[in-house]
């Protein structure tokens, strides 16, 4: 077989497969081909030495917004690739029944990178969202539209991956938890997942989580007080360790207001760390405290958790979250997509929602992506030149 595109000799990374070492990955005809030592180019294979790198499969970004010029918090996905090495970015519930035509047309179909999505179940998805105006959507129940929603997400499964739903004080109000009743009610119709948001109370942090279902994902599962998984005693609640057992994913979601070094402490203390690492990058925090995708999982590595389990939760858990197994593996067969990471050593400040701030001595960084099978390196692409074959 003639490859199209070698990575040579890049320290390989993928737990799907238990590999943790230096070899090649070959591409062709936008999959995955083969990974072994020494693979042989032809003269019209593109081969790069990424000698000295990381090479994972492609960043899966579970909890994010993309809905670019369709909603104020939306972000162009393509520049948060080039940032942050995702190539799946997962767009959860920016848009919902009345508005995902638009999404789909304008940002998921021309975007090179991979948009999946979580559609919302209130018409108009997250529509009043910015650092001026915050309304939570959920709190209209006027806007709830399961019967549309139902509809447009059997029209749309090669894109829409599940249903969204945002509930808590600021997201449903004084609707409470009947917007997760409904959505699950479409997430049911559909035979979908739901993914269900959470922030300060009401509903608890247990109420919400006794509804969800086996592959159901919890997202802001490592918030600060209130609402925290973690018992002032820093234990983990038992209805936390309930819902994990019975298949309960429990998702990061950075955001602006989501995730506490004392909460992500206490729970990787207890031996329960998150299923999936998430950015939740949208406009009003990818200048901070989320930033990306990297620096998110950086924090992770930060708190403890070894390299190859951060990209665990950034690749092949969040394929298995999304039922695409094809994504997050560098397997012969899969999807064409690999991220090239570095860990430098230096003094970084990282900093939570809360405001505490926590300094380490490594950071991850994106040096460059493969979308499809082809090497897509947005920034310092003179590094990894063409080599001769």
């Amino acid at each position: 077989m003639a490859f199209d595109l070698i990575l040579r000799g890049g320290h390989v990374i993928d737990p799907s497969q238990k590999l943790d070492g230096v070899c090649d990955v070959a591409f062709s005809d936008g999959k995955v081909a083969k990974v072994g030592k020494n693979l042989k180019a032809s003269p019209t294979t593109d081969v790069r030495d990424v000698s000295g790198y990381i090479v994972s499969p492609g960043l899966i970004d579970l909890h994010t917004h993309v809905y670019w010029g369709g909603t104020s918090i939306g972000i162009d996905a393509e520049e948060f690739c080039k940032m942050s090495g995702v190539t799946t970015a997962v767009d959860t519930g920016s848009a919902g029944p009345g508005n995902f035509a638009g999404f789909r047309k304008h940002v998921i179909e021309p975007s090179q990178v991979r948009i999946l999505a979580y559609l919302h179940v209130s018409h108009a998805g997250i529509y009043a969202f910015s650092n001026r105006i915050m309304v939570g959507e959920s709190e209209e129940m006027r806007l709830m539209n399961p019967i549309d929603a139902v509809k447009v997400a059997e029209a749309n499964r090669d894109v829409i991956v599940g249903i969204k739903v945002r509930v808590g004080a600021h997201a449903s109000g004084t609707s409470g938890i009947a917007p997760l009743n409904i959505a699950l009610q479409v997430a049911e119709e559909t035979g979908m997942p739901l993914m269900a948001h959470i922030d300060h109370p009401p509903p608890s942090y247990e109420e919400v989580l006794d509804m969800l279902r086996p592959g159901d994902v919890l997202t802001h599962c490592f918030r600060p007080f209130p609402n925290s998984p973690a018992t002032v005693q820093g234990t983990v609640k038992p209805a936390v360790w309930d819902a994990r057992k019975r298949g309960v994913i429990f998702d990061i979601g950075h955001g602006k207001g989501s995730f506490a070094f004392k909460t992500a402490r206490a729970m990787l203390a207890n031996g329960f760390p998150p299923d999936t690492i998430s950015s939740d990058v949208h406009s009003i925090c990818i200048e901070g405290p989320a930033f990306d995708q990297v620096t998110t999982m950086s924090k992770f590595l930060m708190l403890g958790m070894p390299l190859a389990e951060v990209i665990e939760r950034s690749t092949v858990n969040a394929a298995m979250a999304l039922k695409r197994p094809e994504l997050g593996s560098l397997k012969p067969g899969s999807v064409g997509d690999a991220t090239l990471l570095s860990v430098r050593q230096g003094k970084f400040d990282y900093v939570d929602t809360t405001g505490e701030h926590l300094i380490g001595d490594r950071k991850i960084f994106s040096e460059g992506v493969v979308i499809a099978g082809k090497w897509w390196h947005p920034k310092r692409s003179s590094r990894f030149k063409k080599q001769a074959v």
